[in-house]
């Protein structure tokens, strides 16, 4: 039995502490019979309180390259002045939860997915692709993103800007405006604010924001930050985003083989290493994420990928590190990505929590038996036939092992934290190629889980998580002997991802998400090789998220031809 299926167990034992999440009209799913883009991801869960709404822009137009700056001021009477809250009472904090909202609109036309993102401070509050229109279809969305731990840095004001490059010319037509703003939820009465970071600091391109691009394994994002005296516990959170030559990276074979297997070069395996002072810190396994206009666009009309529109980053836990980063000295925070090959989007956010109750903290790493470099091993089996036709398999796998485990002195007494993680990756591939045919199947699995125990004089932690992220890919093109041809593509992406918190032996915060796409659609082309439709296309989505402490959200969404046909809310929240 795996660790998820026990968490699995572990949810089912517990029966009747459920209700459903309610779902605001903007919750991601347009009517039955519509061709505009559907998610089944939920909104962000918010508290009672009445928000305080910071506009941040409005109906903002993207046809070219520039990046459009907006001024961020928080609401009124919170440091740093300002009357986006117009007075609204409670618009002082402390602040239950701080939500950022953002709808986008393509015309219709001929259009890319394009890359956006948002940065307030220089720190990066959004990332993610957009959706493509048709010819007749305009395309809206909605996304949100939890700001909650970013409430230090929107404590004042700060510059802003969104970076959204698109073009817009008599080939590429269809338009990109957006509008975003920021929700500040007041605490409910008798109850206490979240803790917070203390400090968030941004990894970007410069003070305004803006991502770094890695072009190889031995580009970095490197940034060098003296930091506080009293830090107590430290966390990463970092996006890399695979672009260009990398967009389709776990699609890539050894360079020895890609003129047989008429693939990209550099490998099926990506990884991201996070450094303090040049020495491995933590792993951020990069997600295999497919855009709106991946491999067939038809793929994802209606329905697309999961985290397409929608970014999650990736938090590495840097506490066993927090003594080192308290003894007043710069230290260089730095990432890269193993086996970039041209390239990756990178960013990250330093998010430090400090000791109140000390101006000084110290502490050193006792146990980091993290390896720079990881060793992907691969195998492969590639053969070519008399007639020209070539068969063969390649498969990598990388494994990491690892513990990082440190000490802090603070206020409260000595603070030991250990950090055991294992992550599992492989990526099998199997193709045919001759002259009328050209098929490439990928199974690719990363498992990632985490044990992190803290003890000190207020007792003992453990926190147990978890992540599943497989993708199957099927892909096979045919030239017919009219010369016609089709390309058959199915795509099985999911996320699954479990957490398990105990305090002192007691069950705390148990929580799980899961997010699975699955599409298939059958290209046809004439015999000039122009696109003359769609065949068969079929999507479905499923997201399911539960937590024992009495949340449950679930929708499931299926289309056909490009129109939605079923939304189903609730199943297995009852």
């Amino acid at each position: 039995m795996t660790s998820m299926s026990r968490w699995t167990s572990l949810l089912i034992a517990v029966p009747g502490l459920f209700f459903a999440w309610s779902l605001p009209a903007h919750a991601g799913t347009p009517p039955i019979g519509s061709a505009d883009t559907a998610t089944a991801d939920p909104p962000v869960a918010r508290p009672r309180t009445t928000p305080c709404v910071v506009p941040l822009f409005a109906n903002v137009t993207f046809a070219n390259f520039d990046p459009k700056p907006f001024s961020y001021v928080p609401p009124s009477g919170q440091p740093g002045g300002g009357q986006p809250g117009g007075g609204q009472p409670g618009c002082t904090g402390p602040w239950a939860k701080i939500v950022l909202e953002s709808d986008w609109q393509v015309t219709a036309g001929r259009q890319f997915d394009r890359t956006a993102n948002m940065w307030i401070g220089g720190a990066n509050v959004y990332f993610g692709t957009t959706s493509e229109p048709s010819r007749n279809v305009s395309r809206t969305w909605h996304v949100e993103r939890d700001l909650t731990d970013y409430r230090a840095l929107l404590s004042s004001a700060q510059s802003g800007q969104t970076v959204l490059g698109n073009v817009v010319n008599d080939t590429y037509t269809g338009i990109i405006t957006g509008s975003a703003r920021i929700l500040f939820y007041p605490v409910e009465p008798r109850e206490r604010a979240p803790e917070t970071p203390d400090v968030v600091l941004p990894l970007s391109d410069s003070a305004v924001g803006g991502v770094v691009n890695l072009a190889n394994g031995t580009s970095r994002l490197a940034r060098t930050f003296t930091l506080p005296t009293n830090v107590e516990r430290a966390y990463l959170d970092v996006i890399a985003q695979s672009q260009s030559h990398d967009e389709f990276w776990y699609t890539c074979v050894p360079d020895d083989v890609t003129g047989p297997l008429q693939s990209c070069g550099g490998g099926a395996f990506r990884e991201t290493l996070v450094t303090i002072d040049g020495k491995p810190a933590g792993v951020a396994p990069v997600y295999p994420w497919l855009y709106t206009g991946a491999i067939d666009p038809y793929l994802w009309r209606p329905i697309v990928g999961v985290e397409t529109l929608n970014f999650t980053p990736y938090r590495v836990d840097l506490t066993p590190f927090a003594g080192v980063l308290s003894d007043g000295r710069p230290h260089e925070v730095s990432i890269g990505v193993f086996g970039a090959n041209d390239y990756f989007s990178t960013t990250g956010t330093l998010f430090l929590h400090l000791d109140h109750g000390a101006k000084r903290t110290k502490g050193q790493v006792l146990v980091n038996t993290l390896a720079a470099d990881p060793s992907p091993v691969t195998t492969k089996n590639v053969q070519t036939a008399s007639d020209g036709t070539v068969t063969g398999t390649v498969h990598v796998e990388a494994s990491r092992r690892f513990t990082l485990a440190g000490w802090v002195d603070t206020s409260h007494g000595r603070v030991h934290t250990e950090i055991v993680q294992t992550v599992d990756f492989s990526n099998a591939q199997r193709f045919e190629i001759s002259s009328s045919k050209y098929a490439q199947n990928i199974v690719q699995k990363t498992k990632i889980t985490a044990l992190t125990n803290t003890h000190g004089r207020g007792g003992a932690t453990q926190t147990w998580s978890g992540a599943e992220w497989p993708l199957d890919l099927d892909y096979v093109s045919t030239t017919h002997a009219d010369g016609t041809s089709d390309q058959r593509t199915t795509v099985d992406q999911r996320s699954s991802l479990g957490e398990m918190v105990t305090e002192n032996g007691v069950l705390r915060r148990p929580h799980m998400r899961t997010n699975a796409v699955f599409t298939t659609n059958t290209l046809l082309f004439d015999a000039a090789g122009k696109a003359i439709g769609p065949k068969g296309q079929k999507s479905s989505q499923s997201y399911f998220e539960r937590d024992l402490l009495g949340a449950c959200y679930s929708r499931a969404l299926e289309s056909a031809d490009g129109l939605l046909t079923k939304v189903t809310d609730g199943r297995g929240c009852r």
